[in-house]
């Protein structure tokens, strides 16, 4: 089985998700379906059928979770000064500059600038160092960065 990497922040994000899930959203969904199945005659029920897939979503999420934290490890920057999953990176282009939070692939989120080190850009800087260049095709085309800061 292949270990996912992912954040010590990550990490704790999922098992508080977990928590909410277990014991908040689980237990509420439930009561929704008992609530609906009393209201009788279950084919024409609109609230049962809702009822039921809001608790299959949530079943599969706790599944999904549970998953990924037992196969999970915790990546913390070994060598300093490289590109690495859990690092900020400050990269240039055309004279603006970006910074990347490079995370594991369940906790990317590009609105929030957190990339997977999987992704197009978080493969090209994984293993550099300040100073280097990248070149990256994106869905826009080809794009450089000059790696001015790593945290």
């Amino acid at each position: 089985m292949k270990l996912i990497q992912i954040t010590k922040e990550g990490y704790y994000n999922l098992k508080k998700e977990l928590k909410e899930l277990i014991e908040v959203k689980k237990p509420k969904a439930v009561v929704r379906l008992q609530k609906a199945r009393a209201m009788g005659d279950l084919s024409e029920n609109s609230e049962y059928s809702a009822a039921k897939e809001e608790l299959a979503f949530v079943e599969g999420r706790i599944q999904e979770i549970e998953t990924i934290l037992k196969t999970s490890q915790i990546v913390e920057n070994q060598q300093k000064g490289i590109v690495n999953v859990g690092v900020k990176v400050t990269v240039e282009n055309k004279g603006k500059k970006e910074e990347f939070h490079i995370v594991g692939e369940f906790e990317a989120d590009p609105s929030l600038k957190k990339l997977s080190h999987k992704s197009p850009i978080g493969k090209a800087l994984i293993g550099k160092k300040v100073g280097d260049w990248v070149e990256v095709e994106i869905p826009a085309g080809r794009i450089k960065y000059k790696i001015v800061d790593i945290q």
